[in-house]
């Protein structure tokens, strides 16, 4: 078998695997191996066979699953029939991607690492469970078990020192006018259009929540589903990041330039976006990630570039395993974005070829917003509620989150590229709520959005029932954020609801959901165990989860089921995996 053939192979729901798999075969192509980057998906899985060496990157998704891109691959592996030995000749790696706030957390990764040892196949390293609820994020991971991984591989050039990777594609700078006016991702993503966009707190809130509703006929979707949004960079970012592009160039690298990408090799295919000629104005508006902390590659660029000695060694520190700290206070503390970064660097920036701002600059990701609407009760639309992102770090100027504020500022008429993603909930069907089937849906802040959708489906097919259907809602403030009220209240009105709401600053003491979920003990005791409920959970993954839980097993299961402890957690797990204690949660 060929020693020098490295296969990358990737499974990733909303693109940061794949960053990650294309930055492994980068670093293995400067240490002189050979190999494509694949989907696992796009892998004739049937190969594996004839694999030396493979490493695996992929993340984690809803209760537990694994990506679009990686269910053909996974279906395979796990055919019974496939000998023990199937792989005795690989080595592999596996580097899962996944959040700590689910019960779940790495399971895809897990799973792989397990079945590729029943299959004969031989770890290089140990697996790699990268963390988002990291204050470095997965980089804090990544980093080491990649220092590991190339130690690891007994290769002429496995200790070669990394500076910077050769670029993915070849860039030709084409005359003004070479672009069409409008790029597209392609990819299954459609444009919709904004009916209006309202904002649901009050003035004088501090938290700005929308209700954006999109005329989105040609969408097919069902509660649960997930809207996946490309945004664009606000104006300011776009004006900001042109200026440092077109800084000290010449004169034929201008904002309405157009370049055309090429592979630089068979084994990285060209985006679909930048499959045509596209205007440097277009990367900086809608492919370019210009709000994003940039990753330590950057650094290694910045050095690699910079006229400035002082620049180089600021910046090689960075990239050190010494000087983590040191980057984890000037990058991902304050949150500073790749664009301060290059101000920081002005004798660097000036003279970055044009190539490697495609290195340089992460593509934006499409971000996921649970649908807040019912296909039968919202026809031909579809909904979210949006948080707009903005706090302060020790920066001066406010970070403002790229998507929500991107967002809140549309207007009627103003298109939005979508498409439909599955998410992680998994509501029974409308139907089985004549069946005396509860669900109890926690939901506290924008985390009731996919309740939303759930509830009036069920009122649209007349199954709603306040036997059946339970919403426990938490804010702030009654008058403040108290999403979608006139709906929720004219629903238990009319007896198709039962709502239980705790706003934690309208009295002395804070009251949080979990607490009413203790108040109300005695009967989730009943519909869980008795009725045969299910528990859904969706909202932030700080503290809230964490409560639910608590409240669950303590109050719930030891209290009212006079369970020990053991049985309480045991029980809870056992939900879990049949699906009836389901969650969503987000940073």
């Amino acid at each position: 078998m060929d020693d020098s053939r490295l296969l990358v192979l990737f499974g990733s729901q909303t693109g940061t695997a794949q960053e990650i798999a294309e930055r492994i075969w980068r670093e293995g192509q400067i240490r002189q191996f050979t190999g494509p980057v694949l989907a696992m998906d796009e892998f004739q899985v049937s190969q594996l066979i004839d694999e030396p060496l493979v490493v695996f990157v992929c993340s984690t998704t809803g209760q537990g699953e694994e990506p679009d891109n990686m269910k053909s691959f996974w279906k395979f592996l796990l055919r019974k029939n496939l000998p023990p030995n199937s792989l005795q000749y690989m080595r592999f790696a596996v580097l899962g991607l996944g959040d700590s706030s689910y019960a779940r957390f790495n399971w895809v990764a897990k799973r792989l690492w397990r079945r590729l040892l029943q299959l004969g196949a031989r770890p290089v390293v140990g697996v790699g469970l990268a963390d988002d609820q990291h204050d470095l994020g997965a980089d804090a991971l990544v980093e080491t078990w990649l220092r590991d991984l190339w130690r690891a591989l007994d290769h002429p050039h496995s200790d070669k020192t990394i500076s910077f990777c050769p670029p993915r594609w070849n860039v030709t700078v084409l005359p003004p006018g070479a672009a069409s006016e409008t790029a597209s991702w392609g990819d299954g993503y459609s444009s919709v259009s904004v009916i209006d966009n309202t904002r649901t707190t009050s003035p004088l809130h501090f938290q700005d929540v929308h209700l954006i509703r999109l005329q989105a006929a040609q969408l097919c979707y069902e509660p649960g589903d997930v809207l996946m949004v490309r945004p664009c960079n606000l104006p300011a970012s776009v004006d900001w990041l042109l200026g440092l592009l077109t800084a000290n160039r010449t004169a034929e690298l201008q904002p309405e330039s157009a370049v055309r990408l090429e592979p630089g090799c068979a084994n990285v295919p060209v985006p679909g976006f930048l499959a045509q000629p596209v205007t440097l104005q277009q990367c900086a508006q809608q492919y370019w990630d210009l709000s994003g902390v940039p990753q330590r590659y950057v650094f290694h660029l910045l050095a690699r570039f910079t006229s400035s000695q002082l620049e180089r060694e600021k910046c090689l520190e960075f990239c050190s395993a010494e000087g983590l700290d040191e980057l984890y206070n000037y990058c991902h503390r304050p949150r500073r974005t790749v664009l301060e970064v290059l101000a920081d660097f002005p004798h660097a920036t000036p003279n970055i070829p044009i190539q490697y701002w495609f290195e340089l600059l992460r593509p934006i990701r499409p971000r996921p917003f649970s649908i807040a609407s019912s296909p039968l009760a919202h026809k031909g639309e579809v909904h979210v509620l949006v948080a707009v992102v903005k706090y302060y770090t020790q920066l001066v100027a406010p970070r403002l989150g790229l998507c929500s504020n991107w967002l809140a500022a549309l207007g009627a008429g103003d298109s939005v590229p979508v498409s439909i993603c599955r998410g992680s909930l998994r509501f029974p069907t409308a139907q089985l709520c004549l069946q005396d089937t509860p669900v109890i849906m926690i939901g506290p802040g924008t985390g009731v959005a996919p309740f939303r959708s759930f509830v009036q489906e069920c009122a649209a097919r007349g199954t709603a029932s306040c036997d059946q259907l339970y919403l426990f809602f938490g804010c702030r403030s009654e008058r403040a954020d108290f999403h979608f009220q006139g709906e929720w209240l004219e629903l238990r009105n009319k007896r198709q609801l039962c709502l239980f709401c705790a706003f934690s600053r309208d009295q002395e003491h804070k009251v949080y959901v979990q607490h009413v979920m203790e108040k109300e003990a005695a009967l989730l005791w009943d519909l869980i165990e008795l009725q045969g409920g299910s528990v859904l959970l969706a909202g932030s993954s700080k503290n809230m989860p964490g409560g639910v839980r608590e409240a669950l097993i303590s109050a719930v299961f030891q209290q009212q089921g006079g369970l020990s402890r053991q049985q309480a957690e045991q029980l809870l797990i056992s939900l879990e995996k049949c699906a009836r204690f389901q969650s969503e949660t987000w940073s």
